[in-house]
């Protein structure tokens, strides 16, 4: 098993796990010096090309970002979304994973859904594609109004029995999204692989955030979102001061001119 992946499981009931998302070389190597895994989520439809739904997010544009990405990465955990329509028979899986794989160097693939899609993880597994797993509110099947899960007890026994499917398919770890407090908190319990929660309280062996929506860079309104840093104002001042100088032909100066 990949070092980094054993290393996160021994986190279980240990040590809180952090997991951010990066696009490009640049996020990722701020992200990389506090984050356990860097996630190249399909968020990077919303938010960087303002789509409004994940599922015209394309392999292509996994590809290209995760790319990117690996260039910054030193020391976390690696983790690709696999896009919407790439995992729908074992073999369309089991393509794409290892093209992802290959091409990005990244550690692992993270898919969306449980019972549905117990036969392509496992297939991966067995073709030995490191998975990370996807419960609760799934962004690639969403249809209609965003909702939370878990609440009802037929949600919430759907969820466990998931969870644990997915477990015994050999996946390392599970996102918790939107997930009911009490759901999130017993289906942590009950598995030996952490849980990575968005959403689903502080009982998760782990949280995860969109980076752009933690520092401010994204504005968004959902609640699971806390702005820690507002850098759209140093981005501003910087991009104002600039402009500035040169309208007062203050710059380039002859520091700056060859």
């Amino acid at each position: 098993m990949n070092k980094k992946i054993q290393k996160i499981i021994n986190k279980k009931n240990k040590t809180k796990i952090v997991c951010l998302t990066a696009y490009s070389k640049n996020m990722a190597e701020e992200v990389d010096r506090y984050a356990d895994i860097t996630l190249v989520g399909d968020s990077l439809g919303s938010v960087l090309y303002n789509f409004n739904t994940t599922r015209k997010v394309t392999l292509t544009h996994m590809l290209d970002h995760s790319k990117s990405v690996k260039m910054g990465i030193k020391k976390s955990l690696m983790v690709v979304d696999m896009p919407f329509n790439t995992y729908g028979s074992n073999n369309i899986a089991l393509k794409n994973a290892k093209k992802i794989i290959k091409d990005t160097k990244c550690d692992a693939v993270k898919l969306e859904g449980g019972k549905k899609i117990i036969k392509q993880v496992n297939y991966l597994i067995k073709n030995k594609i490191p998975v990370m797993g996807h419960l609760g509110v799934l962004p690639q099947t969403i249809k209609g109004k965003f909702k939370s899960k878990g609440k009802t007890e037929r949600e919430k026994r759907t969820l466990i029995n998931d969870a644990i499917l997915l477990q015994n398919s050999g996946v390392f770890a599970i996102v918790l999204e939107c997930i009911k407090t009490s759901t999130a908190k017993k289906i942590t319990e009950i598995l030996k692989i952490p849980t990575i929660g968005i959403g689903s309280s502080v009982n998760c062996d782990g949280q995860v955030l969109v980076t752009d929506d933690l520092i401010g860079l994204n504005e968004t309104k959902i609640k699971f979102v806390k702005k820690f840093l507002n850098i759209k104002k140093y981005i501003k001042s910087g991009v104002k001061k600039f402009s500035e100088d040169v309208k007062l032909k203050k710059y380039p100066s002859k520091k700056h001119s060859y």
